[in-house]
C-alpha cells in the first residue's frame, strides 16, 4: 500500500500545489516511518546466510548503518532489513576529517552489530573508495591504528564493496538526518567530560613535563604544586579531536601568554620569519625548533 499511503505526500512535489503540512500528510509520514521500522519490513536474521552491511558517514553530522540479508520469502529471493542504526556524531567525533570519519563508521558499526556479525560472513557496502586503501595503510595515527586492530578480527569473513552514492540511499539518509545521541537511542554513546589528566610539556632545563589537571568550568590552565607556584602555562602535543570545546579554547588562549611559546607560534604560522625573531628563542626551545620538532595541527602545537 505504499502508493496509497504516500499519495498525499507526492502531491507536494507538484509546482502547482501549496506546500502545506496538513494532518493527513503528517499521519502519512508517521505511518511510512512505522512501516519501514517494523515487521514485515524488518526480518529475523538467518546465520547460515551472508549479511549485507550498508554504511555511510556525513562529516560533522552523523553515522548511519543498515544491516540487510537476502532470504527466500514465499519461494522468491528478497532482500530485507534486519536493523537500522543512526546517531549524531559526538562533539569530539565531529572534528574528524573525512578519512578518519570513514574508518570510524566501520569501527562503530562492527562494535554495535557484533552479535550479528561475529563469526558470520558479510559484505560491507560503502560509497567511498578511500576506506579500502585506508585499511591497508602502514602509517596511521594512534586512533585509527586502534580501530584497525579491532577491525582485523572481521577481515577474514568481511568483503568491502564500493557502491555508487546514488544507489546508496538507505544508509545515506540515516547519516544525513541522524537521530539524536541520547540515551533512548540504542546507538547512544556518551561524550566523555571528566577531569582530564594532561601530559604538560614544560620545557626547561630541569624536567621535560609535568602533570596538569583540567575540568570543564575550571577556566585557566595551571601548573605547579602550590598556590605560590601556580601559573598559566601552554599545553603541547595533543589532538583537537580529543578535546572538550571549552578546554580547546583555553589551550589556544594559553599560547600567546607564554613568551617562548608565542614566538614559536609566530615562526610556525610564518607571520614573521627572520633571524631577529628566531634569536629570541631560548634553549631548549631554539634547539627543538631547528630540529623541526615543533609543528601546528589544527592550530595546536
Amino acid at each position: 500500500n505504499f502508493a496509497h499511503i504516500t499519495s498525499s505526500l507526492y502531491k507536494l512535489c507538484s509546482k502547482d500545489v501549496v506546500f502545506e503540512i496538513t494532518k493527513d500528510r503528517r499521519d502519512a509520514y508517521e505511518k511510512i516511518k512505522h512501516e519501514l521500522t517494523n515487521a514485515p519490513v524488518l526480518i529475523f536474521p538467518d546465520f547460515e546466510i551472508p549479511f549485507k552491511l550498508y554504511l555511510d558517514a556525513a562529516c560533522s553530522q552523523g553515522l548511519g548503518e543498515a544491516l540487510h540479508q537476502r532470504q527466500i520469502v514465499d519461494g522468491e529471493p528478497r532482500e530485507g532489513v534486519i536493523c537500522y542504526i543512526s546517531r549524531k556524531l559526538k562533539y569530539s567525533e565531529a572534528r574528524h576529517g573525512a578519512t578518519k570519519t570513514e574508518c570510524l563508521r566501520l569501527f562503530r558499526a562492527l562494535g554495535k552489530l557484533h552479535y550479528y556479525l561475529e563469526g558470520a560472513v558479510f559484505e560491507v557496502y560503502i560509497d567511498c573508495t578511500a576506506l579500502k586503501s585506508l585499511l591497508n595503510m602502514k602509517t596511521t595515527n594512534r586512533h585509527m591504528l586502534s580501530w584497525k586492530i579491532a577491525i582485523q578480527e572481521y577481515r577474514v569473513n568481511m568483503t568491502i564493496i564500493y557502491k555508487e552514492f546514488k544507489s546508496h540511499t538507505n544508509a545515506d539518509g540515516l547519516s544525513r538526518w541522524p537521530l539524536d545521541n541520547v540515551k533512548s537511542n540504542p546507538a547512544y554513546e556518551p561524550e566523555v567530560e571528566a577531569k582530564i589528566p594532561i601530559h604538560f610539556m614544560e620545557i626547561d632545563r630541569r624536567r621535560n613535563f609535568r602533570f596538569l589537571e583540567w575540568a570543564p568550568g575550571s577556566g585557566t590552565l595551571e601548573s605547579g604544586n602550590t598556590d605560590s607556584e601556580r601559573s598559566e602555562a601552554p599545553i603541547l602535543g595533543i589532538s583537537s579531536s580529543e578535546l572538550h570545546n571549552e578546554f580547546l579554547s583555553a589551550v589556544l588562549k594559553s599560547y600567546p601568554k607564554h613568551k617562548q611559546c608565542g614566538i614559536l607560534l609566530q615562526l610556525l604560522q610564518k607571520k614573521y620569519r627572520g633571524p631577529e625573531l628566531e634569536s629570541q628563542l631560548e634553549e631548549p626551545w631554539l634547539r627543538a625548533y631547528k630540529d623541526n620538532k615543533f609543528f601546528l595541527v589544527d592550530g595546536l602545537l
